[in-house]
């Protein structure tokens, strides 16, 4: 049996946290796109628009990621597509993601008061110029700090990828478990890792929203 040290072990895991920052950015700023062409259709007034993004939320939020990642995986392989377990993982977490930061940047649009929006209409603004001079500007910043608190929960959602194969931190410490016969060990590391990468991230967003909120009252 191979003998792995403390330190082995940690390497191991430093590498392969690469992989789970790559995906996890992937994830965010892919969904950030997503979710804000979703806000955009939503806030266009159509009914069939909100009724179309009020089902897409509902579908990627009322199933399970791991199921989302199964069937990216898996069920794209039954019309002749074969991804890899990487291209499958980036679209099944960004999808999942685009779902959640659309109801967290509509909630925003939906604060801001709704004086604004009269007042944009009073000065004959085009919808895309009342979204992008009036109404987006005051809602990121009430977006700001959840949307940087969402990050946290990409990166540990990024642990399921596993189940697929992709050889991210979960996946890292299953195998390095198996190796060195040492569970406890090899998953206190792994939990050290996720916190050292969700920890700053929780942080920024709570001195965030603490600026935010003493901008506001001052």
């Amino acid at each position: 049996m191979v003998q792995f040290t403390f330190w082995d072990i940690l390497r191991n895991f430093l590498g392969a946290a690469q992989w789970t920052v790559y995906l996890s950015l992937i994830a965010f700023v892919g969904g950030g796109i997503v979710g804000l062409a979703l806000l955009v259709l939503h806030l266009a007034r159509g009914a069939w628009a909100r009724r179309f993004v009020a089902g897409y939320v509902q579908l990627f939020q009322g199933t399970p990621l791991l199921m989302q990642l199964f069937l990216a995986y898996f069920g794209l392989a039954l019309f002749g597509i074969d991804t890899s377990p990487w291209v499958s993982a980036a679209c099944a977490l960004t999808l999942h993601a685009s779902a959640y930061l659309t109801e967290i940047w509509r909630g925003c649009v939906e604060a801001v008061p709704k004086g604004q929006w009269e007042a944009s209409d009073s000065l004959a603004l085009s919808f895309g110029e009342k979204l992008r001079h009036v109404i987006l500007p005051q809602a990121s910043r009430m977006a700001v700090a959840p949307t940087v608190g969402f990050l946290v929960q990409v990166v540990k959602g990024t642990a399921l990828a596993s189940v697929i194969g992709f050889v991210e931190l979960t996946k890292a410490g299953n195998m390095i478990a198996n190796a060195t016969f040492k569970p406890l060990v090899v998953y206190s590391c792994l939990a050290l890792v996720y916190f050292a990468l969700c920890f700053p991230i929780s942080l920024c967003a709570r001195v965030i929203e603490r600026k935010l909120n003493y901008a506001t009252r001052h």
